[in-house]
């Protein structure tokens, strides 16, 4: 079977290694350099405390992948799983928290609801009266997304997939019935059984250039690295105030990555054209955030650098993962978890296309027809 991936990214390559290990002759089509989407700018997370039980079973069928990655890939990734720290300073959230545990754990993620004073033993830099109640995962981490995305590539490639970089997508053609066929590159057309569509910001167009609308839209996030007033210690877990937005985690020698959506406005942005720096203004506002809930930021804490990236969000956070239309498998939307959920997502690609359907965890709440039909289930812990 001849399958034409759009899109180089971490989705795409993890995508590209599963279907050529199972025999598909594969060819990943990336418009810029591998990772030069969203792969790249990832701050790296990995996690199974979700609230909704589809994304939950992502998680722990792509946890299996990144607890063994050094021995399936031979690649060092940092995988470090420190955890995650939810926290809640309302009771309406400490109440879906509790909820949330108890689903996780009816689904295999050893997740605990805390007390603010047990959170604060996690992470000894948490100002602990500033919450009512936290969660933890001993799953939970986080790892090099540069470093997993070569990975991929370089496995996709040893399997027999062919990566073409600076390969734009300019057409998805049908044939008489509608069927997907293949994709028109500005480098000559490529005839394909399925097209798999992995363009993360950029997937709402190639769902568009063969004829379906994705209600996936980019999003602009940022990430600051900061040297804080006090070294946050290369243990903690990533700590997230729910409630606020406001979320850290350590990187090495006791800096940290900053972040936090905290404008009312979210404008969509052309993922070709937006301003890939960090605000200025935005980071002073982060580091203030982190300031009001830790003891390791302050009026000292120096920004030394960041960046920004796009999420591909959908209307209630969910990845879109189906074949969309016969022919085209859409692997998109994922709101800013497609590193975390690669490994499955790339098995159930694979699955996809070659079984007729997949089977690795249930997919069908993540069919987009779940839009037409009104469904109301958003995904709550995502920042």
């Amino acid at each position: 079977m001849d399958v034409a991936i759009v899109g180089g990214g971490i989705v795409g390559c993890a995508s590209a290694y599963e279907l050529a290990r199972r025999g598909a002759d594969v060819v990943v089509c990336e418009k810029g350099s591998i990772g030069g989407g969203s792969t790249e700018r990832a701050a790296g997370g990995i996690r199974a405390q979700f609230s909704t039980p589809v994304n939950v079973d992502l998680s722990l069928a792509s946890v299996r992948v990144w607890e063994s990655f050094e021995e399936r890939f031979g690649a060092e990734i940092d995988y470090r799983p420190n955890g995650y720290l939810f926290l809640a300073r309302e009771a309406e959230t400490a109440a879906a928290f509790e909820a949330n545990v108890a689903m996780q754990n009816e689904r295999g993620a050893p997740s605990e609801l805390l007390d603010p004073e047990a959170a604060r033993e996690r992470c000894p830099g948490l100002r602990a009266d500033r919450f009512v109640a936290a969660t933890y995962c001993p799953l939970d981490g986080f790892a090099d997304p540069h470093s997993a995305l070569q990975a991929y590539a370089r496995a996709a490639t040893a399997e027999g997939a062919e990566i073409r970089t600076k390969t734009a997508v300019t057409d998805v053609p049908t044939d008489s019935t509608g069927r997907v066929v293949g994709v028109e590159t500005d480098d000559g057309r490529i005839d394909a059984d399925y097209v798999v569509n992995a363009a993360g910001p950029w997937a709402r167009r190639v769902g568009e250039l063969a004829g379906v609308s994705l209600p996936i839209a980019p999003k602009r996030r940022q990430i600051a690295v900061v040297d804080p007033e006090e070294p946050v210690p290369e243990t903690d877990p990533l700590a997230i105030d729910l409630d606020t937005g406001s979320y850290f985690r350590p990187e090495r020698g006791g800096e940290a990555l900053v972040g936090g959506h905290f404008a009312d406005a979210d404008p969509d942005r052309d993922p070709d054209a937006y301003d890939g720096s960090i605000d200025f203004d935005w980071a002073a506002d982060a580091v203030e955030a982190a300031a009001d809930w830790t003891t390791y930021f302050g009026p000292d804490a120096r920004i030394k650098r960041g960046w920004a990236g796009l999420y591909a969000v959908t209307p209630d956070h969910h990845a879109i993962l189906e074949e969309t239309v016969p022919g085209l498998v859409t692997a998109a939307g994922f709101s800013g978890h497609g590193f975390q959920h690669a490994p499955a997502t790339g098995k159930l690609v694979a699955e996809l296309a070659l079984d007729g359907e997949a089977s690795l965890v249930d997919a069908s709440r993540l069919s987009s027809a779940r839009f037409e039909a009104g469904e109301k289930r958003t995904e709550r812990n995502v920042v």
